[in-house]
């Protein structure tokens, strides 16, 4: 039915992305609201939920303005969001308590060494806010995501996804299903947290969430989710067949694809969760690193416009894609300092002389970046387990990262997103139909001869300059398959 509407909403780290189109995914409008976020001395990253939601009431009215009289025929709803932040809100009235702690604050260190090697972030985030704000954890409160938060808006449902159940502890792949013995650990029962949702479910729209979207109330229209980001834009390129790798270039840049349940292997970093598509698990491995990085390159080695530094980056890659011999940056800015104990940044800039300029050093980050998700990645490309690599995400626009990672990850053809939509928020989409959530793509052939040549003598380098610097720590350590049968 192409006349029927699919609305889609994506919840981001810094962005509410909004997407209208049809059953055969066709694109007919998106919209994009630019989020703060308020980033902490301690570390801290935190969103106010207020601005988070005149945020998503933009994106919608712009998206109604758009579709002008289709917004009518509007009749279903996907929903997905960034994995693992923390809000402690009413239970009854989904009213929060707190600001929403982002997946990346870093506050909770001191409760992750004492929960010990192994234990996700998002419990030890939890056991913070428990030691801070005891009070808050009564049976009336709830704790939940961003996803958990937009979902309940409009349905009055509370229900999350298995990518953030297993970052704050209460998911069990091999049962599919919630547990608690980790959140017992904290004092915390499973009964804080949202049922799991199951499969690609869907739950009606509220009476009254209809009337402020201005959409038909005489039918509960279906909304679908909440799902992870990752899970999300994984569906959207999974859509299209076959056995894909997604990279998504976001604020963390990851790697997503599916793996037989008879194949072992994994990384310090990943999250596994039974794969949406039905078999398999789905392997949900981040980097350390990524558009955190970037933007920090871009913002102040150029200009915190980021209009105008993505221009200046444009003309720097035009006269050099690679920087000079010798120059390497390893892009874990983000990361806690491996050389002095409670601080953060791992980031390191080596090979830096007299003659080094800012061009020189992002055109370091830029490669950096890239040479990480291949050291990551590198076992997933050659294992056979996939057949493309597909890349999305803010940053798979950028033609420096498009040809480096084409290079780095041949003989897999590497794809490209080729509109500006969310693909987590067209893999929200997936409960409607493979077509509704199918993302377009362009193949993104790899630069021949001498330059390929370079890169992957770079990235040679970066690997062995890596493991001297920060191969010692136990989260560096890479995807690796220990056993493969086929």
């Amino acid at each position: 039915m192409p006349d029927r509407i699919l609305l889609a909403f994506d919840l981001g780290t810094t962005a509410v992305k909004g997407y209208a189109g049809n059953d055969l995914g066709t694109l007919l409008a998106f919209e994009e609201r630019r989020l703060s976020v308020h980033v902490l001395p301690d570390g801290g990253r935190e969103q106010d939920l207020p601005s988070v939601d005149r945020a998503f009431r933009i994106v919608v009215r712009n998206l109604r303005a758009r579709l002008s009289r289709r917004w009518r025929s509007v009749a279903g709803i996907g929903i997905s969001a960034q994995g693992g932040s923390s809000i402690i809100a009413d239970r009854e009235t989904g009213h929060p308590l707190t600001p929403m702690v982002l997946w990346n604050d870093g506050r909770a260190h001191v409760e992750a060494r004492r929960l010990g090697p192994g234990a996700p972030h998002g419990l030890a985030r939890m056991a913070w806010l428990h030691d801070l704000r005891p009070d808050l954890f009564q049976p009336r409160n709830i704790h939940i995501g961003a996803g958990e938060y937009l979902f309940h808006k409009l349905t009055g449902v509370w229900r999350q996804d298995p990518g953030n159940a297993i970052q704050i502890g209460s998911y069990d792949p091999a049962r599919k299903a919630l547990h608690g013995h980790l959140l017992d650990r904290i004092g915390v029962p499973l009964s804080f947290v949202a049922p799991l949702r199951a499969g690609h479910e869907t739950a009606p729209l509220e009476l009254e969430s209809s009337r402020k979207l201005e959409l038909d109330v005489r039918d509960g229209i279906p909304v679908a989710g909440p799902y992870i980001d990752q899970e999300a834009g994984f569906l959207s390129v999974a859509a299209g067949g076959g056995r894909p790798l997604q990279g998504s270039l976001g604020t963390a840049w990851v790697g997503n694809f599916v793996l037989p349940d008879d194949t072992t292997g994994g990384s310090p970093t990943q999250i596994a969760i039974a794969s949406p598509l039905g078999e398999g698990r789905l392997v949900i491995q981040p980097l350390l690193t990524g558009n955190i990085a970037w933007d920090w390159a871009l913002a102040k080695l150029f200009t915190p416009n980021m209009e105008a530094a993505i221009a200046s980056a444009r003309r720097v890659f035009e006269q050099a894609l690679l920087p000079p011999e010798g120059l390497i940056a390893l892009p874990w800015i983000a990361q806690p300092n491996p050389f002095a104990s409670g601080l953060l940044g791992a980031g390191v800039f080596s090979g830096v002389s007299p003659s080094t300029a800012r061009a020189d050093l992002v055109r370091a980050m830029a490669a950096g970046l890239a040479f990480e998700m291949i050291r990551v990645l590198s076992a997933v490309r050659d294992s056979g387990t996939v057949d493309r690599m597909v890349l999305t995400g803010g940053s798979s626009r950028a033609p420096v990262f498009r040809t480096l990672l084409a290079a780095l990850f041949t003989p897999l053809p590497v794809h490209a997103q080729v509109e500006p939509a969310s693909a987590a928020a067209r893999g929200a989409l997936f409960a409607f139909g493979k077509d509704a959530a199918r993302i377009r793509t362009d193949r993104i052939f790899e630069p021949e001869g001498d330059l390929a040549r370079e890169i992957h003598r770079r990235s040679d380098a970066y690997q062995e300059f890596f493991e001297k610097i920060l191969g010692s720590l136990p989260l560096s350590k890479p995807f690796a398959f220990e056993e493969t049968k086929r």
